[in-house]
């Protein structure tokens, strides 16, 4: 099993083999391509490889089990073969059925948008036999409604309450505390204003023992700011929030762009590292 260091930022590489995924959807039409464009993130210096067949975006639909593993097994297994040996490969799926496939194929890591709430018992059994690590992300309601209108008292200590309490079941069930991560879920069900307190709060997250990851790439709330509507334009806005992330202590990024924002982390890295 290989290691995820809590000190030191690790970058995901984003491998969405979807049709409708809101900036790379349908862009990786077979299997080859889709491991070929694994292989230019790793050699772009991501170290965790994060491979979806259900998009999550607002206003999606669920996905079955089936149609998951359908779109994401023959990527998982040849990206699994092909991979250096210290790269982790993991599935982004709510579903045990699907995450089973993945770590059979040589997955080591489970991406849970729903925090736990859509597959509960058995994604935390199979988690806890497989011991591979679990990032639990915070959403609030399911992908198709989560933007209607969310609303919160204080959105950075729900969704810390949120992560904690179910980090609490996920080791209650016996799974390690060192293979958790927490994901405070940015643009899921949460508007600009709530996005912006939750990246102005991330220490909160990252102080909490966890691993923790953020994930912010290309996404919606960079239109606001910027005025931007093309999700392939948001890159220098996602490596501002890289940047903050490591300034804040997160230690995975979750990126489609990787030079660009592993240049955004190296640097706020080095720079951090004097002020210890």
């Amino acid at each position: 099993m290989n290691h995820i260091d809590k000190n030191k930022p690790t970058i995901m590489g984003i491998l969405n083999v979807t049709p409708d995924s809101f900036s790379d959807g349908g862009s990786y039409p077979s299997s080859s391509d889709a491991v070929n464009r694994a292989m230019i993130m790793i050699e772009q210096g991501a170290k965790i490889i994060d491979i979806g067949g259900e998009s999550t975006r607002p206003g999606s639909e669920r996905v079955s089990a089936l149609e998951q593993i359908r779109r994401i097994s023959d990527v998982i297994s040849q990206v699994c073969k092909e991979k250096p040996s210290d790269i982790i490969v993991s599935v982004d799926t709510t579903l045990a059925e699907v995450a089973k496939v993945a770590i059979d194929s040589g997955a080591e890591l489970i991406n849970d948008v729903s925090g736990g709430n859509d597959d509960s018992t058995n994604m935390l059994d199979l988690v806890k036999d497989s011991k591979c690590y679990y990032c639990i992300m915070h959403m609030k309601g399911i992908p198709k409604t989560m933007q209607d209108n969310p609303q919160y008292s204080n959105v950075v200590s729900e969704v810390l309450d949120f992560l904690k309490a179910k980090a609490s079941v996920a080791q209650e069930h016996g799974i390690e505390k060192e293979k958790i991560i927490l994901d405070p879920g940015i643009g899921f069900g949460k508007t600009l204003e709530h996005n912006l307190d939750l990246l102005a709060n991330l220490h909160v997250f990252a102080n909490q023992d966890y691993h923790t990851l953020l994930g912010t790439s290309r996404k919606k709330l960079f239109d606001s700011i910027l005025n931007i509507v093309s999700p392939d334009e948001r890159v220098i806005g996602t490596c501002a929030t890289s940047v903050v992330g490591v300034n804040a202590g997160i230690n995975i990024f979750r990126v489609h762009d990787v030079w660009q924002n592993k240049q955004a982390i190296d640097v706020a890295y080095e720079i951090k590292k004097l002020n210890r």
